[in-house]
């Protein structure tokens, strides 16, 4: 490279770092972000620098960054009394100086759409208009959907929008695979599975009209996924994805059927591509990534290798190994990350707490590239050393655990971590 090329690269990288200012900055300085020595505990790309915005937020869900900067974080558990966290670097260090809590409910969907933010619990999706000036939304929310069903299991109710006015709303499945009974060793699959009804897919709803109810207005777009958690529409194709949590336990309830081996290692986290109809086959199948297929399940009279009605299924786009527990899905449409990274998709994955007696796996982001619609490569672990451990035998060994995705107005990416609520911001500085 000709060297004064060289030098206006170097150049133009300091310029684009010291204007990552939140708006409310009116000093007139530009101070250069404060990256962490070790980069916050994680491991990362070369290039890549982290930037420790926050150290206990409170537990994390999902993230969503406004274009001033200021970052929302949705919480699990309430912290001085509101369900989300709301953060501010008003120095332009990177770091929030300003925290503060709002809303009365905790959940996992957060995002920012119009002038909106929009939150969901485990039972509505809600939206406050966002103030021109501070922090905290000071208006009361508008309802814009009501009466999700509750559930004891996969409750999380995550949530995104396309560009033409709606919005998709994951409802997971209430259960391992739809047993009889639940969780117990040899109990057949209720067949057909009555939950589907109103779990197990992805509901399509209108992103501004309230007072919406699932069964009078929403439309399902999608069914037979267990629970997909991490789910974005990916607007450089015009097109939903999500990655599921595939089920449990298959060494537990057949154990003659499987061992302790294939129960840590099936089935595959599966990436969906989705369109308006579309069923995945749960709970009545699962992908198989090392026979490459889906197979019938063991509730439903397979055996590991019968596929069945499982063939009548959408198949994977993608599969991931089994029990990581992908948790939040983003495709960076950035443009601060190196070529290789435009139009990829980012995945947080939760990590494990189901593969004993073997140890738990997951606790990463990794980044899958794409080319168009399809992935256009093998998958990669962008940042890791979350969990502080490299032997995990239990969730409750992790430090952290990786959450929420999302990107700032430069590019940045910020992750959010669901133990303590730490959050970390990536920036590529070819350093």
């Amino acid at each position: 490279m000709h060297k004064l090329a060289h030098i206006g690269i170097i150049l133009g990288i300091s310029l684009a770092l010291m204007s990552c200012t939140a708006e409310p900055n009116t000093s007139g300085s530009q101070p250069e972000l404060a990256f962490d020595d070790n980069n916050g505990g994680l491991e990362l790309p070369d290039g890549f620098q982290a930037v420790v915005v926050a150290e206990d937020v409170g537990p994390a869900r999902h993230i969503t960054v406004r274009d001033n900067g200021d970052i929302y974080v949705a919480l699990s558990k309430k912290q001085q009394e509101g369900g989300i966290a709301a953060l501010r670097d008003t120095s332009g260090d990177g770091i929030a100086d300003q925290t503060e809590y709002f809303g009365e409910y905790t959940g996992t969907g957060v995002d920012i759409r119009d002038g909106y933010l929009y939150r969901s619990s485990d039972l509505e999706v809600f939206r406050y208009p966002l103030p021109n000036e501070g922090l905290v939304p000071d208006e009361k929310p508008e309802t814009i959907v009501t009466s999700l069903p509750e559930q004891n299991q996969h409750a999380a109710k995550s949530f995104t929008f396309d560009q033409a006015g709606n919005i998709y709303v994951n409802i997971g499945g209430p259960s391992n695979a739809c047993q009889e009974e639940m969780r117990t060793p040899g109990s057949p699959g209720q067949d057909p599975c009555p939950q589907l009804e109103r779990h197990g897919g992805i509901w399509q709803f209108s992103a501004d009209e309230s007072g919406q109810n699932q069964r009078q207005d929403g439309h399902r777009y999608a069914t037979g996924i267990r629970n997909a958690v991490a789910l974005d529409w990916n607007n450089s194709v015009e097109k939903l994805y999500a990655v599921q949590h595939g089920r449990d336990q298959l060494n537990a309830l057949w154990p003659d059927l499987f061992d302790e081996e294939e129960n840590a290692q099936l089935p595959a986290e599966e990436f969906f591509a989705i369109e308006d109809g579309d069923n995945f086959g749960w709970p009545y199948s699962y992908y198989d990534h090392f026979q490459e297929k889906r197979v019938l399940a063991p509730e439903y009279g397979g055996d590991g290798e019968e596929t069945g009605r499982a063939e009548d299924f959408e198949e994977p786009i993608y599969a991931f190994s089994a029990h990581w527990a992908p948790n939040d899905l983003l495709f960076y449409n950035g443009d601060q990350f190196p070529e290789k990274y435009r139009s990829g998709a980012f995945i947080a994955f939760h990590g494990s707490w189901n593969r004993a007696p073997k140890m738990q796996e997951g606790y990463r982001v990794s980044f899958l590239p794409f080319d168009g619609e399809k992935p256009a490569g093998e998958h990669e672990t962008f940042a890791s050393g979350f969990a502080g451990t490299q032997e995990i035998e239990s969730p409750n060994d992790a430090d952290h655990r990786p959450m929420g995705l999302a990107i700032g107005p430069d590019g940045s990416l910020y992750i959010s971590d669901s133990v303590e609520g730490k959050v970390w911001r990536i920036v590529y500085t070819g350093n």
